[in-house]
């Protein structure tokens, strides 16, 4: 566990645990949802999300003429879930009182690229600045997609504010289905966070969200290399994963002409993606 801090915020992270964000405080009141010392990334703040997002339908597809299997990482989930960065130790490679980075590598299995993945950390007056960052070091191309998955505290008062045209209905193993406008009961725009019931991704994703709570108090999250975006708002409450992400869920599925329009990317040999973050308290 490290721990960076700067003006009242204060970053605990767990590398050991996926490469996690364990906590982030603001005056010691919690931004995300958090424990001092959580024991999988599922309990923790926030973890990384590299080198895909969400599911892929049927663990398999196809690229390139290449099939790739991968078995389902999550108990209770057909389906393989957000790569192999969460599932893994992190090493910490540097570290200062308010900045930290944080080093992944990952060898052909699975996954059959070799690739390498840093996540960044720097706060200031202005909250945290994260960025995710994988290059491939195979010697083929290599799809990509990265997100950051944050856990936010909500309870009944709590609003979320934030643009998005559409939205993906989910079928009973929260894979895609039809694509319909994100009103009704999927409008997030000033709408409740909590308890809404909804596990479903959202595209033309403007790349800012505000929480507001019940005392006035105002979180926001921003992503500008972000635009999709996914919920999930579990119908007992209590909590609310709002994840900014680089592609549409199950995207790999989907022939590669639509990748770019679902935003998936392909690297070449040695090239590197990027995603940033930024969370404040307003």
């Amino acid at each position: 566990m490290i721990s960076i801090t700067a003006s009242d915020y204060e970053l605990l992270l767990a590398p050991g645990i996926g490469g996690s964000i364990a906590r982030f405080t603001y005056g010691g009141r919690g931004i995300l949802r958090g424990q001092d010392a959580p024991t999988s990334p599922l309990d923790a703040g926030c973890f990384p999300l590299v080198p895909y997002c969400n599911r892929i339908r049927g663990g398999s597809f196809t690229f390139r003429g290449k099939t790739v299997r991968i078995a389902p990482n999550m108990a209770g989930d057909v389906s393989p879930l957000h790569g192999d960065g969460w599932l893994g130790p992190w090493l910490v490679e540097s570290k200062a009182a308010d900045r930290a980075c944080l080093f992944f590598a990952h060898q052909p299995g699975e996954w059959p690229w070799a690739y390498e993945a840093r996540q960044t950390f720097r706060l200031g007056a202005n909250g945290l600045e994260a960025e995710i960052a994988c290059k491939n070091l195979s010697d083929e191309p290599m799809p990509c997609g990265l997100g950051f998955h944050p856990y936010f505290p909500c309870d009944g008062q709590t609003r979320i504010d934030t643009r998005a045209e559409r939205v993906w209905e989910v079928d009973a193993q929260v894979l895609p289905t039809t694509v319909v406008p994100a009103t009704g009961r999927y409008a997030l725009d000033g709408e409740p966070a909590c308890a809404r019931g909804l596990d479903n991704g959202y595209g033309g994703w403007g790349g800012e969200m505000r929480l507001t709570y019940g005392d006035g108090a105002v979180t926001r999250m921003a992503s500008p290399d972000a635009h999709f975006f996914q919920i999930y708002s579990p119908p007992q409450g209590g909590l609310l994963a709002a994840e900014p992400v680089s592609h549409a869920n199950a995207a790999l599925n989907e022939p590669e002409e639509r990748w770019g329009e679902l935003g998936l990317r392909v690297l070449a040999p040695g090239e590197t993606m990027r995603l940033r973050m930024h969370l404040s308290r307003l």
